[in-house]
């Protein structure tokens, strides 16, 4: 969630930070460029008021050649000392005064235009805007005035490098601030989502541990908003009233089993008596004590689910290899009398996370069903391999095997196929398997297995479950 949620805020946040950063960088660029032009409107009226009483340029005028003089070394130390083209210009376009000597009026362009509006009695209008990947000048002109009337035209051709280095390093500096600026809230939204987040996560790790079978788990309703922390409480709710309702259901079903086996003993116990007053052979007496023996073994196949559903795994770094290997061998003996083959195969230094005896369990009932459903002659293969994090046993038979649909049921409550309903058995024995499997986080699968036959594939894990 995370990932989704961080880039929708830093892009927002870059779309605040760039909001604000462009206005301020265009404003940077006006004020340099602003105080350029003011800097050379004060010198232009300087010069503009030297040049207003120079009447002439002959030098009969002795006040006037000292005025025009004063102008030229103004004009000359002020263009070598700026690096700033100046000149005071008569209507016609003559020079009065020009530093570098010869400068004249642009014959076009900006120059050209701002000399021109000076003539009209008025102040040149402010340059267009230089950036600083352009190498533009600045040109300003103020009207030389003199009883009313226009007499000449100051005009400074100004370089603009200062200007836009001076530019270019404030936007510079509002750059780094913009980049650290979004450092900071990408910091921040880190710890935001983080913040906001945790108890998600925490949330979906104990509803993940519920789902799986550890009830005890719950959420530390700690940190984040508030509405998270409601939402944790309500959880914790649910699940105290979820596992009250389990704990009563499998202390219904224990002590249901439990109640029962006495007076079906008891039962028992009367058919037995009976069958010493009847004749030898009776039918309807072996039917009656087939059927209460079975249902002896279904009370204790129950008690033996409610136990395994609520029994924590007592997990343990288990030897696969070594445990299949005695249980095969437990069992061969009644392979052999059955005609047949039971091999184990596949790695023998297999270890995994599991309960050893839950574990030999749901072995013994696997096993126990493939030897129930092969003929004779026929083989039963136990394998021992590893499948990446997992450990696997698969038991393969040659038996009559199941169809797709009976295949989506195997494993549930007292479900049996029907076409081996005389089959001993309660219809429990691998929905045990699985309870018992799944409480150390392993996993029972069943699947087909060519040309005929059933494979079942037990799986434990090989790292120690949330380490």
């Amino acid at each position: 969630m995370r990932t989704r949620l961080l880039p929708l805020l830093i892009f927002l946040l870059a779309l605040v930070l760039v909001a604000f950063g462009f206005p301020l960088a265009l404003s940077v660029a006006h004020a340099q460029q602003q105080r350029v032009v003011v800097d050379r409107i004060d010198d232009t009226a300087r010069f503009a008021a030297l040049a207003q009483f120079v009447t002439a340029t002959d030098g009969n005028d002795t006040n006037s050649a000292e005025r025009l003089t004063t102008l030229e070394e103004e004009l000359t130390r002020y263009s070598t000392l700026y690096g700033i083209r100046a000149g005071v210009f008569f209507r016609n376009g003559t020079a009065m005064a020009s530093a570098p000597t010869g400068w004249t009026v642009p014959a076009k362009g900006e120059g050209y235009m701002a000399f021109h509006e000076a003539l009209a009695g008025r102040r040149s209008h402010d340059p267009a805007q230089v950036w600083p990947w352009q190498r533009g000048r600045l040109v300003v002109a103020s009207p030389v005035v003199r009883e009313g009337d226009v007499i000449a035209v100051v005009v400074t051709d100004s370089p603009t490098g200062s200007m836009r280095s001076s530019t270019l390093h404030g936007w510079l500096l509002i750059a780094a601030g913009e980049l650290a600026a979004m450092l900071l809230a990408v910091g921040a939204a880190f710890r935001l989502t983080g913040w906001v987040l945790r108890p998600v996560r925490v949330l979906d790790a104990v509803t993940h541990d519920i789902a799986t079978g550890r009830m005890k788990s719950r959420v530390a309703a700690a940190g984040g908003p508030p509405e998270l922390r409601r939402l944790a409480h309500s959880f914790n709710e649910m699940a105290d009233n979820v596992e009250e309702v389990l704990e009563q259901q499998r202390a219904f079903v224990a002590d249901a089993s439990h109640q029962l086996r006495n007076p079906l003993s008891a039962l028992l116990l009367r058919i037995e008596l009976l069958a010493l007053e009847l004749p030898e052979g009776n039918e309807e007496i072996a039917s009656v004590r087939t059927e209460g023996k079975r249902l002896a073994q279904v009370l204790d196949d129950l008690l033996g689910l409610a136990l395994a559903e609520h029994a924590a795994a007592d997990l343990q770094l288990t030897d696969v290899g070594a445990l299949v290997a005695e249980r095969v061998a437990a069992w061969r003996p009644l392979a052999e009398d059955q005609g047949v083959r039971l091999i184990a195969d596949g790695s023998a230094a297999t270890t995994g996370w599991a309960d050893p005896v839950a574990l030999s369990s749901a072995l013994d009932a696997v096993i126990d069903n493939a030897l129930k459903f092969t003929p004779e002659g026929e083989d039963v293969l136990v394998t021992v391999a590893v499948d990446g994090p997992r450990a696997t046993v698969t038991v393969t038979d040659r038996g009559p095997g199941l169809t797709d649909e009976e295949l989506s049921r195997i494993g549930d409550r007292f479900w049996r196929a029907g076409r081996h309903q005389n089959v001993k058995g309660s219809g429990l024995g691998l929905s045990i398997s699985r309870a018992l499997l799944a409480a150390g986080g392993g996993t029972i699968a069943y699947a087909h297995h060519t040309p005929h036959g059933l494979r079942v594939t037990v799986t434990v894990p090989r790292t120690q479950p949330g380490a």
